[in-house]
C-alpha cells in the first residue's frame, strides 16, 4: 500500500512544517506500530528530457512481432519515428515523449538504436518509467487537452510528492487505506483527526436505484444513491497528483473521486451510469456454472456456480461482486446522472473467487481481508464532497437504498483480563492503562469488576480474541518499550556434517565469483514449456500471487528469467547460483521433493560449466560420470551432458538450448549446471591428505587430436588422464575446431597436459613417453594427432 505524505498530512497534522517531525521519524513510528514502512520514495517529479507528443498514426511491421512503428509530433512540426513494444495508445493520443539524451530514473540512458535498421528518435514511456505510479502494462497516456512539445510535468502540474511503501499485514484491513494509518499515528501522538466530511443532505424528487439480494450470506450490505448533474471531465491537479503517487492511473473525475474514496477510507466503491442500468436497479446473485462477463480490462471471464455477480435490474451481469466492473458498466463522457454503489462482501468467498479467477483487484484485496460494514456514510459523504469539486450542480437524491441480510456482521465484545494481558508482554498493565492505549483507535471499554469488556470497532473485524487485543496494546506501548528475555539452553546450537556441506557448498560457489540468487519459488504457467521441461506439474489453488500458481519442478526456469532481468538493465555475463527445492510431481499423493542446485553463468560455454562442476567435485569430494548419450531436455544437444553416479543420473551439464534462451529473451549463451544435493551432499567425503607441492618446473605439451563424432569429449579426457599418468598435473581443453581440416565426421580438439614430477626436472624422454602413451591410448578409438 503507497501511502502519500500530503494525504496523510490532510487527515492528521503530522510532517515537518507541522509539528517538526521529519519523514524519517514518522516512516520508523508507522513501522513500530506494526505497518511495515518497506521505502520512502520521492515521486512525481519531472525526468529532465521527457516532453508531450501527439500520436499521428502507428504502423505494424512485417518481421517485428513484439513491436511497433509510432509517428508522433512533439509541437515543431516534424513527423518522429519511435518503435514501441505497448499497444495501448492511438492516432490523437497524447503521450510522455523521452527524446534522446534523456537519462531515465532508472539510471538508462535513451539512445536513438536501431531495430531492423531503422533508427528509434526516443522512447515513450508508461506510468513506472516516469515514477508515476506501478502501471507498467501499456504507455502512459496524458489528458488530451495538454500543451504539445512542453515537459510533461508541467503539462501535468506534477508536483513532488513523498511516499511511503507500507507491507499491509492481513489481520491490519484498516491499513488498507490512509484513514487508517492516520488513525493510528493520531494515537500514537495525542492529535485529532480532521472533521469527518458533512453528511450528504439529499433532496427530492427522489430516485432509486433498487436493490435485490438473492444470497444474503454473500452480501450483507449493499448500498446506492443516485446523482444528477454530472459532468464527466478532468480531476483537480491535487487529486490526480495523488494516486498517481498511490499507483493509479487517473482517468476523470468521477472515476477519480471513487478511487480516492477506495485508497483513503478503506471502501471500494463503484458508481454505475444510472440512465444505461437496466430497469434501474440491482440484483445480487450468485452466478449460473459457465455464466460468462466482460470485464472492465475488456477479458470475457467464466464464471463458476461459487462466484457472485452484480446484476442489473433486469438479471443482466454488470460486475464481479467485490472484484471487478463489468465493461459495459464504464462510466462514459455522456454520464449526466449516477448510481453509486457501496457493499460489503463476505470475505473468503471473495478470496476464493479472485484466486480461481486469476483476477486480485484493488477492490477484493480489501473485501477479502474485510472492510468496514458501517464505514459506507463516512464513504459516501466523501464522494459527494469530492466530486462537488468538478460538478458544482451536483444533487444527490433522496430514495437511496440501504439493504442488509442478517449475515451482516457485528462487532465484538472481548473480555479482557489485566493480568492475562501483562503475563504475555512480560510487563504490568492495569484496566486504566489498557483503555488510555486502545480507546483512541476506535475500541470502546467498560470496567467489569477487574476485566474489561471491549467493544470493537467495525474497521477492526481481524479483532475477535483476547490475545488480538493484548497485540493492540503492544503496538501502542510500543514492542521496543516491552524489553527482551533471551531464553537460556543447556545444550549449544551447532551444524550438522550435512549443514557444513552445504555451506563449504556456497563457499566454493562464491569463490568462484558466482553469486547467489533467490527467484520466486513459484512459476508461471507457460514457464515450464518454456524451458522445454516436462509440463506435469504441481500446481496450487491459492497462489500468493495471481498466475504463479505452478510448483517449481526445476531451478532453472527462475535463474533464467533472472538472467533476463539483468540483461534488461544492461547487465551481462551474470553468474547465479541457487540452492533450494524442487517438487517434480510423483504417483505418490505428495510430490518428489529434493534439494537441487542450478548454477547459471550467462555469456559462456557448456566447458565453463564443466569447470564449475570439477572445482565443486574437487572440494566437496564427489565424483560422477559425464554420459553424452543422455542428453537433458531443454539443453544444447551437442554440448550438454547428464551426470550419473553409477547408473543413477545427479545432475546436467552443459548449455541451455538456444531456443529456450529465446523464449526467456536471453541474447547470451548460457552455460548451465544441476545437481541433486539430496544424493549428493550425502556423500561423505574421503579425509583430506596432503600433498607435497614440487619444487620442480613444469612442461606443456599441446596435442591437437582429430575425433571422431562418435566419441565423446569426455571419453578422450579420460584417456588422456589415465594414459599420462601421475606426471599430469593439469588438463585443459583449449580449442574446438570443425571444418574441412579436420575431414568429415570429425573434429578437431586442442588439449593441453601440464606435466610435473615431484622429485625431478623433467627430460623430453619424459614429455616424449607422455605424448606416445597418449596418442596410443586414443588410438584405440578412432583418434589421430593433427
Amino acid at each position: 500500500m503507497r501511502i502519500v505524505h500530503s494525504w496523510l498530512q490532510e487527515l492528521v497534522p503530522v510532517g515537518p512544517e507541522l509539528n517538526g517531525m521529519d519523514i524519517d521519524t514518522i516512516a520508523d513510528v508507522i513501522t513500530n506500530l506494526g505497518l511495515n514502512v518497506e521505502d520512502v520514495a520521492r515521486v512525481g517529479g519531472s525526468v529532465a528530457g521527457v516532453i508531450t507528443a501527439k500520436v499521428l498514426r502507428t504502423e505494424r511491421h512485417p518481421d517485428a512481432a513484439k513491436v511497433h512503428r509510432v509517428y508522433v509530433d512533439a509541437g515543431d512540426g516534424v513527423e518522429r519515428h519511435v518503435w514501441c513494444g505497448a499497444f495501448n495508445m492511438q492516432a490523437g493520443d497524447m503521450v510522455p515523449l523521452a527524446t534522446p539524451g534523456t537519462v531515465m530514473p532508472d539510471g538508462r540512458a535513451i539512445e536513438p538504436k536501431p531495430i531492423l535498421g531503422i533508427s528509434s528518435d526516443g522512447m515513450l514511456c508508461s506510468a513506472r518509467e516516469l515514477s508515476l505510479g506501478d502501471d507498467h502494462a501499456g504507455i502512459y497516456i496524458l489528458p488530451s487537452n495538454v500543451a504539445l512539445g512542453v515537459p510533461y510535468g508541467e503539462a501535468l502540474g506534477l508536483g513532488e510528492e513523498i511516499v511511503y511503501d507500507v507491507d499491509v499485514p492481513r489481520n491490519r484491513p484498516d491499513g488498507n487505506g490512509h484513514l487508517g494509518v492516520a488513525r493510528d499515528l493520531a494515537a500514537k501522538f495525542g492529535l485529532a483527526l480532521t472533521a469527518e466530511p458533512a453528511l450528504i443532505d439529499p433532496v427530492e424528487p427522489a430516485r432509486s436505484a433498487t436493490v435485490k439480494i438473492v444470497d444474503g450470506n454473500r452480501c450483507g450490505r449493499f448500498t446506492t444513491i443516485v446523482m444528477s448533474g454530472i459532468a464527466v471531465g478532468p480531476s483537480p491537479e491535487w487529486i490526480r497528483r495523488r494516486l498517481s503517487a498511490a499507483g493509479m492511473r487517473p482517468l476523470n473525475n468521477v472515476v477519480d473521486v471513487s478511487n480516492y474514496v477506495m485508497l483513503e477510507c478503506n471502501q471500494p466503491n463503484h458508481p454505475y451510469d444510472f440512465d444505461t442500468l437496466g430497469g434501474g436497479g440491482f440484483i445480487v446473485r450468485r452466478a449460473k456454472q459457465g455464466e460468462e462477463i466482460v470485464t472492465l480490462d475488456d477479458v470475457t471471464r467464466t464464471m463458476s456456480a461459487a462466484d457472485l455477480l452484480i446484476c442489473d435490474a433486469d438479471n443482466v451481469p454488470i460486475g464481479i461482486g467485490g472484484i471487478m466492473g463489468g465493461k459495459d458498466s464504464e462510466i462514459s463522457e455522456t454520464t449526466t446522472t449516477l448510481a453509486l454503489e457501496m457493499a460489503w462482501f463476505e470475505p473468503n468467498a471473495i478470496y476464493a473467487s479472485a484466486t480461481r479467477l486469476g483476477l486480485r483487484s484493488e477492490a477484493s484485496i480489501r473485501f477479502d481481508r474485510g472492510v468496514d460494514p458501517f464505514g459506507m456514510g463516512r464513504a459516501g459523504s466523501r464522494f459527494v464532497e469530492l466530486l462537488r469539486l468538478t460538478c458544482p450542480d451536483l444533487v444527490v437524491h433522496a430514495g437511496g437504498v440501504d439493504s442488509r441480510s442478517k449475515y451482516l456482521p457485528r462487532p465484538n465484545i472481548i473480555t479482557v483480563r489485566p493480568s492475562a494481558v501483562s503475563a504475555l508482554l512480560g510487563k504490568d498493565f492495569h484496566a486504566d492503562s489498557i483503555r488510555a492505549l486502545i480507546e483512541p483507535i476506535g475500541f470502546s471499554c467498560e470496567q467489569v469488576d477487574a476485566d474489561l469488556q471491549v467493544v470493537t470497532p467495525t474497521w477492526r473485524p481481524d479483532c475477535t480474541l483476547e490475545v488480538d487485543i493484548t497485540e493492540e496494546v503492544a503496538r501502542h506501548h510500543g514492542y521496543e518499550l516491552l524489553g527482551r528475555t533471551i531464553p537460556k539452553s543447556t545444550v549449544p546450537g551447532g551444524l550438522t556434517p550435512l549443514q557444513h556441506r552445504r555451506r563449504r557448498l556456497r563457499e566454493v560457489l562464491l569463490g568462484l565469483g558466482i553469486n547467489e540468487a533467490m527467484p520466486h519459488p513459484f512459476l508461471a504457467a507457460d514457464d515450464l514449456a518454456k524451458a522445454q521441461l516436462p509440463a506435469a506439474a504441481v500446481r496450487l489453488t491459492n497462489p500468493m500471487t495471481a498466475g504463479d500458481d505452478v510448483l517449481r519442478t526445476s531451478l532453472r526456469p527462475g535463474l533464467l528469467k533472472a538472467v533476463a532481468f539483468n540483461e534488461s538493465h544492461r547487465q551481462f555475463n551474470v553468474s547465479l547460483f541457487e540452492v533450494g527445492h524442487v517438487y517434480p510431481p510423483s504417483d505418490d499423493e505428495l510430490p518428489a521433493e529434493f534439494e537441487a542446485l542450478a548454477v547459471v553463468l550467462a555469456g559462456a560455454e557448456a566447458a565453463d560449466a564443466v569447470g564449475v562442476w570439477r572445482e565443486l567435485a574437487n572440494a566437496m569430494g564427489w565424483g560422477a560420470r559425464l554420459d553424452q548419450t543422455n542428453v537433458p531436455t531443454g539443453t544444447h544437444p551437442a554440448r550438454s551432458a547428464t551426470l550419473s553416479l553409477g547408473r543413477d543420473p545427479v545432475g546436467v551439464v552443459g548449455e541451455i538450448h538456444p531456443d529456450v534462451a529465446d523464449a526467456f529473451e536471453v541474447s547470451e549463451r548460457v552455460a548451465l549446471l544441476e545437481l541433486n544435493l539430496s544424493v549428493l551432499l550425502t556423500i561423505e567425503p574421503s579425509d583430506a591428505r596432503w600433498k607435497p607441492t614440487s619444487r620442480f618446473p613444469s612442461s606443456d605439451l599441446d596435442l591437437a587430436l582429430v575425433v571422431p563424432h562418435a566419441v565423446t569429449a569426455e571419453k578422450i579426457d579420460k584417456a588422456i588422464r589415465q594414459s599420462a599418468g601421475a606426471l599430469l598435473v593439469d588438463l585443459q581443453l583449449f580449442d574446438v575446431y570443425r571444418g574441412a581440416a579436420a575431414g568429415d565426421g570429425a573434429r578437431s580438439l586442442a588439449y593441453r597436459l601440464r606435466l610435473q614430477a615431484p622429485d625431478r626436472t623433467l627430460t623430453d624422454d619424459d614429455v616424449a613417453a607422455v605424448r606416445t602413451k597418449v596418442e596410443a591410448a586414443t588410438s584405440k578409438m578412432g583418434v589421430t594427432l593433427r
